[in-house]
């Protein structure tokens, strides 16, 4: 019978490791990491997920009045590729796992 209180232990300790990583992936979705690129004339700052939060351009760089128009528009082409990129994740991974969803692969 030693052999079930082992297993109950596992159990307890799966659950536990599952609420640290729901924990984690909360915590990740508010952090904010900020890449720069030119010497600080283009900032992009994305979650701790790596999904695009927001993009800044230097007016410097760039017509001052179409400025904003331009951060609009690489932010949405970034998540527009980061959706790209997820779909061909699963589909690719889909292919390995016969279409199984498995906790951690997608």
């Amino acid at each position: 019978m030693s052999g079930f209180g082992e297993m109950g232990n596992l159990l307890k300790q799966a659950q536990q490791m599952q609420r640290e990583l729901d924990r984690m992936q909360e915590e990740l979705r508010g952090a904010r990491v900020e890449g720069v690129a030119g010497g600080g004339a283009v900032r992009v700052e994305v979650d701790g997920h790596g999904a695009v939060a927001r993009v800044r351009i230097d007016p410097a760089c760039v017509d001052p009045a179409q400025a904003s128009m331009l951060e609009d528009l690489v932010a949405a082409a970034m998540r527009d590729a980061q959706r790209r990129a997820e779909a061909l994740k699963k589909d690719r991974l889909g292919r390995v796992t016969g279409g199984l969803n498995l906790p951690g692969l997608s």
